[in-house]
């Protein structure tokens, strides 16, 4: 997909259903919604949470609704893109013949709803348990002090730590990897967090 850097030349670059782009687009723009556009495709908010978006492809293009499994559907108008995803449904079209003004406007109006009410499906959060490497174990064994400053960082760092050693294949490596890290869980930081910030 060509970058974009507006949702005019989103709408023009998918030229074979700019008409039909373009009904939809305003048909969104006649509610609360803020357009912009994210990952090169127009995304309509609500207090800067995402509500639906636009995609056009070969064949077809459609309505994302980022809460759409939250949808009545009552006219059965929504898929499941992928079997991944929990929360997004999308409302697919062939030709601008398919679009019900109406119906699009009520599901809209609908999102907009259930974003008004917090309903929103949460990435679910894998309990892992933080297995420590045997290199990393027998050193916080005899070095007090890092053992005190890795128990105090988060399950979440302790598991980037953990998983940066058991990943490297040779013994030097996770040496070396080992006489990196140790400074860093000194300081109570993360493994990522010099990216995290950026």
């Amino acid at each position: 997909m060509k970058k974009v850097s507006s949702v005019e030349e989103y709408i023009e670059v998918n030229s074979h259903f700019s008409d039909a782009l373009t009904l939809l687009r305003d048909l969104i723009n006649s509610t609360q919604l803020d357009e912009s556009l994210k990952w090169s495709a127009p995304v309509y908010s609500l207090n800067g949470k995402n509500v639906v978006g636009l995609g056009a492809f070969k064949q077809h293009f459609g309505i994302w609704f980022f809460n759409g499994v939250f949808l009545k559907d009552e006219q059965q108008l929504l898929v499941n893109a992928q079997e991944k995803t929990k929360a997004l449904r999308q409302m697919r079209f062939e030709s601008i013949e398919d679009i019900d003004k109406a119906a699009v406007l009520a599901y809209v109006k609908e999102a907009i709803e259930n974003q008004k009410l917090g309903k929103e499906l949460k990435p679910e959060r894998k309990g892992k348990t933080v297995i420590i490497p045997k290199e990393l174990s027998t050193v916080l064994k005899v070095n007090s002090e890092l053992n005190t400053s890795f128990k105090a960082l988060t399950p979440g760092k302790q598991r980037e730590y953990c998983e940066y050693i058991e990943s490297a294949k040779r013994e030097a490596t996770k040496q070396t990897r080992l006489d990196k890290i140790t400074p860093m869980i000194l300081k109570g930081v993360g493994l990522h967090d010099k990216y995290k910030n950026c």
